[in-house]
Order: structure tokens, then C-alpha cells, then sequence
């Protein structure tokens, strides 16, 4: 009689615990990385560079004329100028940063010396998503912090609307660390990173048009989903609220195939090398 095939063990614990050390050692140098290439000034240019245009365009705009309007105006321009300011720097700066992590393994030959350590270019590439991610995903809690903090010493009465804002803050969240996501695996695959940086300036002129686009097309790029989640809009002289989970779906679609499409991409990267 023939016995059953035993089922396949669960990982050993010094399995895991190596994985975790390795994970550990490819962040750190990927940190390391980044003080020797200055990647902290073009966070601190995206992080400030929002919040100062997201102050400064609504002064320009009449803030100060609609503090005591009861349907909250003042809150829609700022947070309009928010969504706005993301569009105008995050698509270059992210494709900087990017180009800036990644450029050091193509002229170091870091992607032989990393994969002779025993992580490919796609185990790389995830590990140097995950150093700029933890980097940029607070960044929309900050600018979100930053509007509410700026709107009260401002005199706005209306009360803040917590729920348009948080939709905006995640939406903004996951569009950026798609478009992140998006340059590294470029930035990988392209030794001249001029392209790249091309793209990333392409980004942000799709960003900027893309409410004039057919509504089909906003779906087909990381950039155009900017123009989903837009959080009011003028009609005429007046800006009216957008509902601010309207888009949230299409983020999660973008969020759910964004990350399938890095997987495995990435994946893809590891077993060309091997």
C-alpha cells in the first residue's frame, strides 16, 4: 500500500528570519543610498513645494474675502490649490527621485554586485519602492495637517470637511506611490535616464490636462487618475464640492492593479537574471 504524500512544511523560522534580515540589510543600504545622493532635498522640494503653493495660490485667489461662508468655500479653494499643487510637483519630483535611486546601479554596476549578494534587480527594485515609500506616503498626511492648521489661523468659521479630506489625502497617497512605483521599474529598465525624467515631465502635463481628456482615457495612466479624484470644481464663478468618494473605487482598481503589475514585473526582473 502506498502511503500519501506529505504536505509541503511551512517555512522554517531561521527562514523567515534570514528573509527579514535581508529585507533589513537591502534598506539599509538603499538609506545609504540616499544621504550620499541628496534624495531627502527632493522630498523636502515636494513636501514644502506643495505646501507653499497650497497657501500660496488661494491668497491669490480671493481666501481671505470668504472666511465667515457657510457652505465653506475657503476650504474648497484650499484644497482644491491642494490637489492642484500635487499635480504641478509630484510627477517630476517623484521621477527624480526615482531616476536619482536608481542611476547610482547603472553606473556603479550595482545590479551585478546586489544580484552576486543574492538580490536580483526586481527584489532590489521592490526594496527601493519600499525606502522611497516610507518617505512619500505620509507626505498627503502632512499637506492634509497642513490645510486644516492653515484654514483655522486663517479665520475660516465653516466647519472642516474631514471626510472630502481624507478621501483626497488616501487618493493622493496611492497615486503617487503608483507613479513612483512606475518610474523605478522604468528607471530600471533604461540606463539613460533622460527618458525617464522625460516621462516624468510628460506626467505632469497629463496631470494638469487631464479633466479636458476623454473620461476612457484618465484610466490608462498613474497621472490621469489625479483628474478622478479631483475635490470641487468652478461652474461658472462658483466652486462646488465633488464628491469625495466618488473616485475612491477607481483608486482602488489602481491601487489593486498597480501593485499586481509591479509584482510582477519585478519578478519578471529577477528571473531574466537568473
Amino acid at each position: 500500500m502506498t502511503s500519501m504524500p506529505s504536505a509541503p512544511s511551512a517555512p522554517s523560522v531561521p527562514s523567515v528570519s534570514l528573509h527579514a534580515r535581508t529585507l533589513h540589510a537591502l534598506l539599509r543600504n538603499e538609506y545609504s543610498k540616499m544621504r550620499h545622493l541628496r534624495i531627502g532635498v527632493a522630498a523636502s522640494l515636494l513636501l514644502l513645494g506643495v505646501c507653499a503653493l497650497t497657501v500660496f495660490w488661494p491668497m491669490g485667489s480671493g481666501l481671505g474675502e470668504h472666511l465667515d461662508d457657510p457652505d465653506g468655500y475657503d476650504w474648497k479653494l484650499l484644497l482644491t490649490s491642494l490637489h492642484s499643487a500635487v499635480m504641478c510637483t509630484a510627477p517630476i519630483l517623484l521621477a527624480v527621485m526615482a531616476s536619482r535611486q536608481t542611476e547610482i546601479e547603472h553606473s556603479g554596476n550595482g545590479w551585478l554586485a546586489s544580484a552576486t549578494a543574492g538580490a536580483g534587480p526586481g527584489r532590489l527594485c521592490r526594496a527601493k519602492f519600499l525606502a522611497l515609500g516610507i518617505l512619500v506616503t505620509p507626505m498627503p498626511v502632512v499637506w492634509s495637517a497642513m490645510v486644516l492648521a492653515f484654514g483655522k489661523a486663517a479665520g475660516i468659521t465653516a466647519p472642516f470637511p474631514a471626510a472630502r479630506t481624507l478621501g483626497l489625502m488616501v487618493s493622493l497617497m496611492i497615486i503617487n506611490l503608483a507613479i513612483l512605483a512606475f518610474h523605478l521599474v522604468l528607471s530600471a529598465m533604461m540606463e539613460n535616464q533622460l527618458l525617464p525624467l522625460g516621462v516624468g515631465l510628460g506626467g505632469v502635463l497629463l496631470s494638469i490636462f487631464g479633466q479636458v481628456l476623454p473620461g476612457w482615457l484618465l484610466y490608462l495612466t498613474p497621472w490621469t487618475y489625479y483628474s478622478l479624484v479631483t475635490p470641487a470644481d468652478f461652474v461658472g464663478v462658483d466652486l462646488i464640492d465633488l464628491d469625495p468618494m466618488s473616485g475612491l473605487a477607481d483608486i482602488g482598481v489602481l491601487a489593486a492593479v498597480g501593485s499586481a503589475l509591479f509584482l510582477g514585473v519585478t519578478a519578471h526582473l529577477d528571473h531574466q537574471e537568473a
